[in-house]
């Protein structure tokens, strides 16, 4: 995983922009850019230099959470190539890591489980795709390849290369996932 890369901050806001279509449009993008600015910024040495950036990263967050409703704090540690699909109700806490390649879609909250422990955020491996309303709680680590799927509220580890579904989440395995695809299929 490459959470927070040493890559230069212009670098990692193009292969965003890549990552969201090549649309500055979207606020996905512009809220991972704000992020991506956000860690930058704590970088910069000169004192009064880096507290008018924070005062910038500040608004630019309020923004990205007021407007796009996705609130993603400089704190957390996100990777390579993270895309928000859609806007709206995406909540990551910051102590959160975050893999490369992963999709976030709308309604998702990466968060703690109990208020006693504030710092306990999931941990997700590369290439995880979280569906819209997935709830993901506690210190929780997901392994690389995994589906979580639309509302499923997740609780435990998961293992690499499965999908996850339900409430509680549960491990569907390869051919039950086949079987329910080819019934969707039929019904369509």
């Amino acid at each position: 995983m490459n959470a927070n890369s040493t890559q230069p901050l212009w670098a990692s806001i193009v292969e965003d922009y890549r990552t969201h279509e090549s649309d500055w449009h979207r606020p996905g993008f512009r809220a991972i850019a704000c992020y991506r600015f956000g860690v930058w910024r704590m970088g910069v040495r000169i004192r009064p230099l880096r507290m008018f950036l924070s005062f910038v990263y500040k608004a630019l967050y309020r923004h990205c959470a007021y407007v796009y409703g996705i609130e993603v704090p400089y704190t957390a540690r996100i990777g390579r190539r993270v895309k928000f699909e859609h806007q709206h109700g995406i909540v990551i806490h910051g102590a959160c890591v975050i893999g490369d390649d992963c999709v976030i879609r709308q309604g998702v909250t990466l968060g703690i489980k109990d208020e006693h422990f504030p710092n306990d955020a999931p941990r997700l491996g590369m290439r995880v795709s979280i569906g819209a309303g997935a709830k993901l709680m506690g210190a929780i680590r997901v392994g690389n390849d995994v589906r979580v799927g639309a509302n499923a509220v997740v609780l435990q580890d998961v293992p690499s290369n499965c999908t996850v579904v339900g409430i509680p989440a549960r491990v569907v395995s390869a051919a039950t996932a086949r079987a329910c695809d080819v019934e969707m299929e039929a019904s369509a």
